[in-house]
């Protein structure tokens, strides 16, 4: 799953920086074999650009892995295959709390740094896997995580609704949801000390502070909470 991003295609950085190799999550992966700056693009997803059409006709790409494929779908007239004309990107492995994510710009793939990444430290972002049938625990043993990250979903499958992947948060929103919690407290510390001119005042902001402080929170649960 990809954000979109302003129209500008970056530059990735000369040299190299990755290489691919066994890894202990699954299969192959790909590793930095330098220091890579938070924000940095790595690589770009690249692959032969296909419609969704012929992707269920070439579907699957091994029979014997019928859930494991080389496709990036970019949008509902475009996916990448990189089976045909890929690089190393197709290696990047999946992870619940990833240190990579995945950027859309102009209808193209770019993995990005999402923190510093030290020489060594295997590549990951989230999938996101998003498909229309019904979520059974049948189906999300057909699609296991292996990422053995603390919050690890189990699966690949992303939840339907209300998610949104690291990386990929409306810039600012949680600072926003996080101010009125602390304006409210900063109003209760100077009431406090205001004396009996502000009981008025202090009972009010007590009155609205919880209201003001229960959004951020249920914002934190709706978004973690029950959808693993």
């Amino acid at each position: 799953m990809a954000r979109n991003a302003p129209s500008n295609i970056p530059t990735i950085a000369p040299g190299r920086r990755i290489q691919t190799r066994q890894s202990g999550v699954h299969g192959k992966g790909v590793f930095a074999v330098q220091d890579i700056a938070e924000g940095e693009v790595i690589i770009e997803y690249v692959g032969e650009i296909i419609d969704w059409q012929t992707a269920q006709d070439r579907h699957p790409h091994d029979p014997k892995q019928p859930n494991h494929t080389f496709y990036f779908h970019v949008d509902k007239n475009r996916v990448i295959d990189a089976k045909h004309g890929g690089n190393s990107a197709r290696w990047i492995n999946h992870s619940c709390d990833p240190n990579c994510f995945a950027d859309e710009i102009d209808g193209r793939i770019f993995i990005t740094a999402l923190q510093n990444i030290h020489a060594g430290e295997e590549l990951n972002y989230d999938y996101g896997l998003i498909i229309e049938e019904r979520y059974t625990p049948k189906l999300k043993a057909e699609y296991p995580c292996w990422c053995g990250s603390s919050n690890c979903r189990g699966t690949l499958l992303a939840p339907k609704r209300g998610w949104v992947p690291k990386g990929m948060e409306p810039a600012g929103k949680k600072k926003k949801a996080e101010k009125p919690a602390k304006d409210a407290k900063a109003e209760s510390k100077k009431i406090a000390k205001s004396g009996k001119k502000a009981d008025k005042a202090k009972a009010s902001a007590q009155d609205k502070a919880p209201k003001k402080d229960k959004k951020p929170r249920k914002v934190k649960g709706g978004d973690r909470g029950g959808k693993q």
